[in-house]
């Protein structure tokens, strides 16, 4: 499992969140604590938002722990919206285009969990994505395919529910073709505007999402595990939600892929 970090709000060097907490996401590639695998060595990757539309990106295959550029740029930029990620693949190469965040036009996307059996329909789940989008297929994850499908079901103007379509059509595809568990997902995503971020399963575990404003910073953090170990006062966002952090603050609404999607 991966672990992810975002943020929204006054911009913030983007090292407040990945390198300088004492439970960074840095720290979390080395030393997770609420996930299967505590390490999570396998790549790295950044979005950010600033003068253009379209997110700045990131992304290497070494330890986020082992990478002094990765230091160096999160030291110098400085973002009101960014997305992290690092990276333990569930089966997929190690390679650049399998870091997450994945961007597409001004979205971009990061995820952890895993969609079972998914190597036994890969072409089924290709073959479901729109020709305006499948340009943008660079790598071979399973969750490269849920963006891209996302899109295919209009994200740019139903984020919620083409997000559900999109987990319904492969959740579909697993039941039929692949292995349990068929879905489990954390997930972060952007149009440079809104951070949305959902949490669901089709059993009975599903990857940890947390959310907390900070005064300090003006700022929303949304992440895999709590940034500081000290500090008591972050929300669980709870499977089968998802969560809108905008100009105006921060909103949950339930998440159903199965009342929303249609069989794949």
């Amino acid at each position: 499992m991966c672990r992810w970090a975002a943020y929204h709000g006054t911009p913030i060097f983007l090292e407040d969140v990945i390198s300088r907490p004492g439970h960074s996401l840095i720290a979390q590639s080395a030393h997770a604590e609420e996930c299967k695998t505590a390490t999570n060595g396998d790549g790295f990757g950044v979005a950010w938002y600033d003068a253009r539309p379209e997110p700045g990106l990131y992304r290497d295959v070494y330890p986020a722990w082992s990478d002094p550029n990765l230091r160096a740029v999160a030291h110098h930029v400085r973002s009101g919206l960014f997305l992290s990620h690092v990276r333990a693949s569930t089966g997929s190469c190690i390679s650049r285009n399998n870091c997450h965040p994945f961007a597409a036009r001004r979205w971009c996307f990061m995820h952890n969990g895993q969609v079972g059996g998914f190597e036994a329909f890969r072409k089924q789940a290709d073959m479901a994505i729109a020709d305006e989008f499948y340009t943008y297929r660079k790598g071979s994850t399973d969750s490269e395919v849920l963006f891209l499908l996302a899109l295919s079901e209009g994200l740019e103007h139903d984020p919620h529910g083409a997000l559900a379509r999109a987990i319904a059509r492969l959740e579909g595809l697993s039941r039929a073709h692949g292995t349990t568990p068929h879905m489990r997902l954390s997930a972060a995503f952007s149009d440079g505007q809104t951070l949305y971020a959902a949490r669901y399963s089709s059993d009975h575990i599903a990857p940890s999402v947390y959310y907390r404003y900070s005064h300090a910073r003006q700022g929303w953090a949304v992440v895999s595990e709590p940034l500081e170990t000290d500090e008591g006062d972050w929300t669980e966002l709870r499977p089968g939600r998802m969560l809108t952090i905008g100009a105006e603050g921060a909103a949950e609404r339930d998440f159903a892929p199965a009342d929303l999607g249609r069989a794949a």
